[in-house]
């Protein structure tokens, strides 16, 4: 086996795990007017600074859109969707906002359409189409700003499986097509993939929500040993919303499972132990399949752990990907070649997977991919903002003429339509 050279100096220790969500950088930082690019072994993340470069306007809407949703459910502040709070809180408190209208480049609305939860804890986003419908409505009847543009300098965060299509299961989702209303708008989602019908072109594409105090108190000592090749904890089937089998992951988890169980490489499971976060610290490569879509937690945990994702998910768009090296810290695999992973892994040299390591200890790398409260230079809400600034200013069509506006509030599917 090739799994000797890699694993020799693969295993290597997490001594940049205590730095992880504080203290400053020890690299050198070249400062070009607003862009910042860290150089040296640890990382190259680009991070611009946002202030001064743009001013948000945030609407106050009624707490029904958003806080009495979290006061009635608080597990909407820890599930992977939690992304449109937490920007919504780091708004608030930000260098770029704006309590005067006339002054802001952006307007932000603030709508949960997340925590519709279920008894286990499920976002299912049933109410979505019809909460975000009736929150335009009333942004468009109180201020002027919305019929101005139809929305073009309007951002929301829709943080579901796919997006603005509010469905979770992508058939469903691409047979309701994005929300007519938000046709202009940039959206601010989780959701990638390329050329799909619930990716709307021009959104900024962020990581899910993952604890970070949670994961800081879980650290591991430096100079815990890497002892485990390959780890995944998650289903490979979902037979309850995919009873024929196949569909789920378009196969690719089942592939994973069918094909390494039994290999001594392959430390894989359906359970979730209480180590889970400790597992990660001490596994070489994390898998990071696609489930119903693309993405998932376990890429932002990959890299906060410095485990090498690999991800397995065709044509996924990932998050801030003009800002994080990705071809530099992960490990790319097609669905097709799962069959294939153990020796696309072991075949990796050992000072590739040396240098992946080195970037992946860099607390910059890990800074952009979470969202700490309250948010620090560099972190994931900034990222957000960068991405906002470089589409500044706003092109010549983005304001449309006198009486050229029409908001359709009849477009969508008849079950959109009802009252929220």
């Amino acid at each position: 086996m090739k799994m000797r050279p890699v694993l020799a100096i693969a295993i290597l220790a997490t001594a940049a795990a205590a730095v992880l969500f504080r203290g400053s950088l020890a690299q050198e930082v070249k400062q070009d007017h607003h862009t910042e690019r860290i150089s040296g072994s640890a990382g190259d993340v680009l991070e611009d600074d946002p202030v001064g470069r743009l001013k948000v306007y945030v609407y106050d809407l009624p707490a029904r859109y958003n806080t009495a949703l979290l006061e009635k459910d608080p597990r909407c502040l820890t599930h992977m969707f939690a992304t449109e709070v937490f920007v919504h809180r780091s708004l608030l408190s930000s260098a770029v906002r704006t309590l005067d209208p006339e002054d802001a480049d952006w307007f932000f609305v603030p709508v949960y359409t997340t925590c519709d939860l279920t008894a286990s804890g499920h976002p299912m986003p049933f109410d979505s189409p019809r909460m975000m419908r009736s929150a335009i409505r009333l942004v468009a009847e109180r201020w002027p700003y919305w019929n101005r543009s139809e929305g073009a300098d309007h951002f929301f965060v829709t943080p579901h499986d796919f997006g603005a299509c509010f469905h979770f299961k992508e058939e469903k989702a691409v047979a309701r097509g994005i929300l007519p209303l938000l046709r202009r708008a940039t959206l601010v989602q989780t959701f990638g993939q390329r050329r799909h019908a619930c990716l709307k072109g021009g959104s900024i594409t962020v990581p899910p929500y993952a604890p970070p105090a949670r994961m800081e108190a879980r650290l591991l000592p430096p100079g815990t040993p890497r002892s485990v090749f390959v780890y995944f904890r998650g289903l490979f089937y979902d037979s309850g919303n995919d009873p024929e089998g196949g569909y789920y992951a378009r196969g690719a988890r089942a592939s994973v499972w069918e094909n390494f169980r039994s290999n001594p490489l392959f430390d894989i499971s359906t359970e979730h132990p209480a180590t889970y976060y400790e597992d990660m610290q001490r596994a070489v490569f994390c898998l990071c399949p696609l489930g119903w879509a693309p993405w998932s937690p376990r890429l932002v945990e990959a890299v906060v752990f410095g485990c090498i994702p690999v991800v397995i998910a065709d044509d996924i768009v990932l998050p801030f990907a003009d800002a994080i090296p990705w071809a530099d810290i992960g490990v790319f695999v097609a669905e097709e070649d799962v069959p294939r992973l153990d020796t696309i892994l072991t075949s990796i040299p050992a000072e590739v997977v040396l240098r992946k390591q080195r970037l992946l200890a860099s607390p910059a790398m890990k800074r952009a991919v979470l969202f700490p409260q309250p948010s620090q230079p560099g972190d994931a809400f900034h990222q957000i903002l960068n991405g906002l600034a470089r589409k500044l200013p706003h092109g010549d069509g983005v304001f449309l003429r006198p009486g050229q506006t029409v908001l359709n509030w009849t477009a969508g599917p008849p079950g959109d339509l009802k009252p929220w």
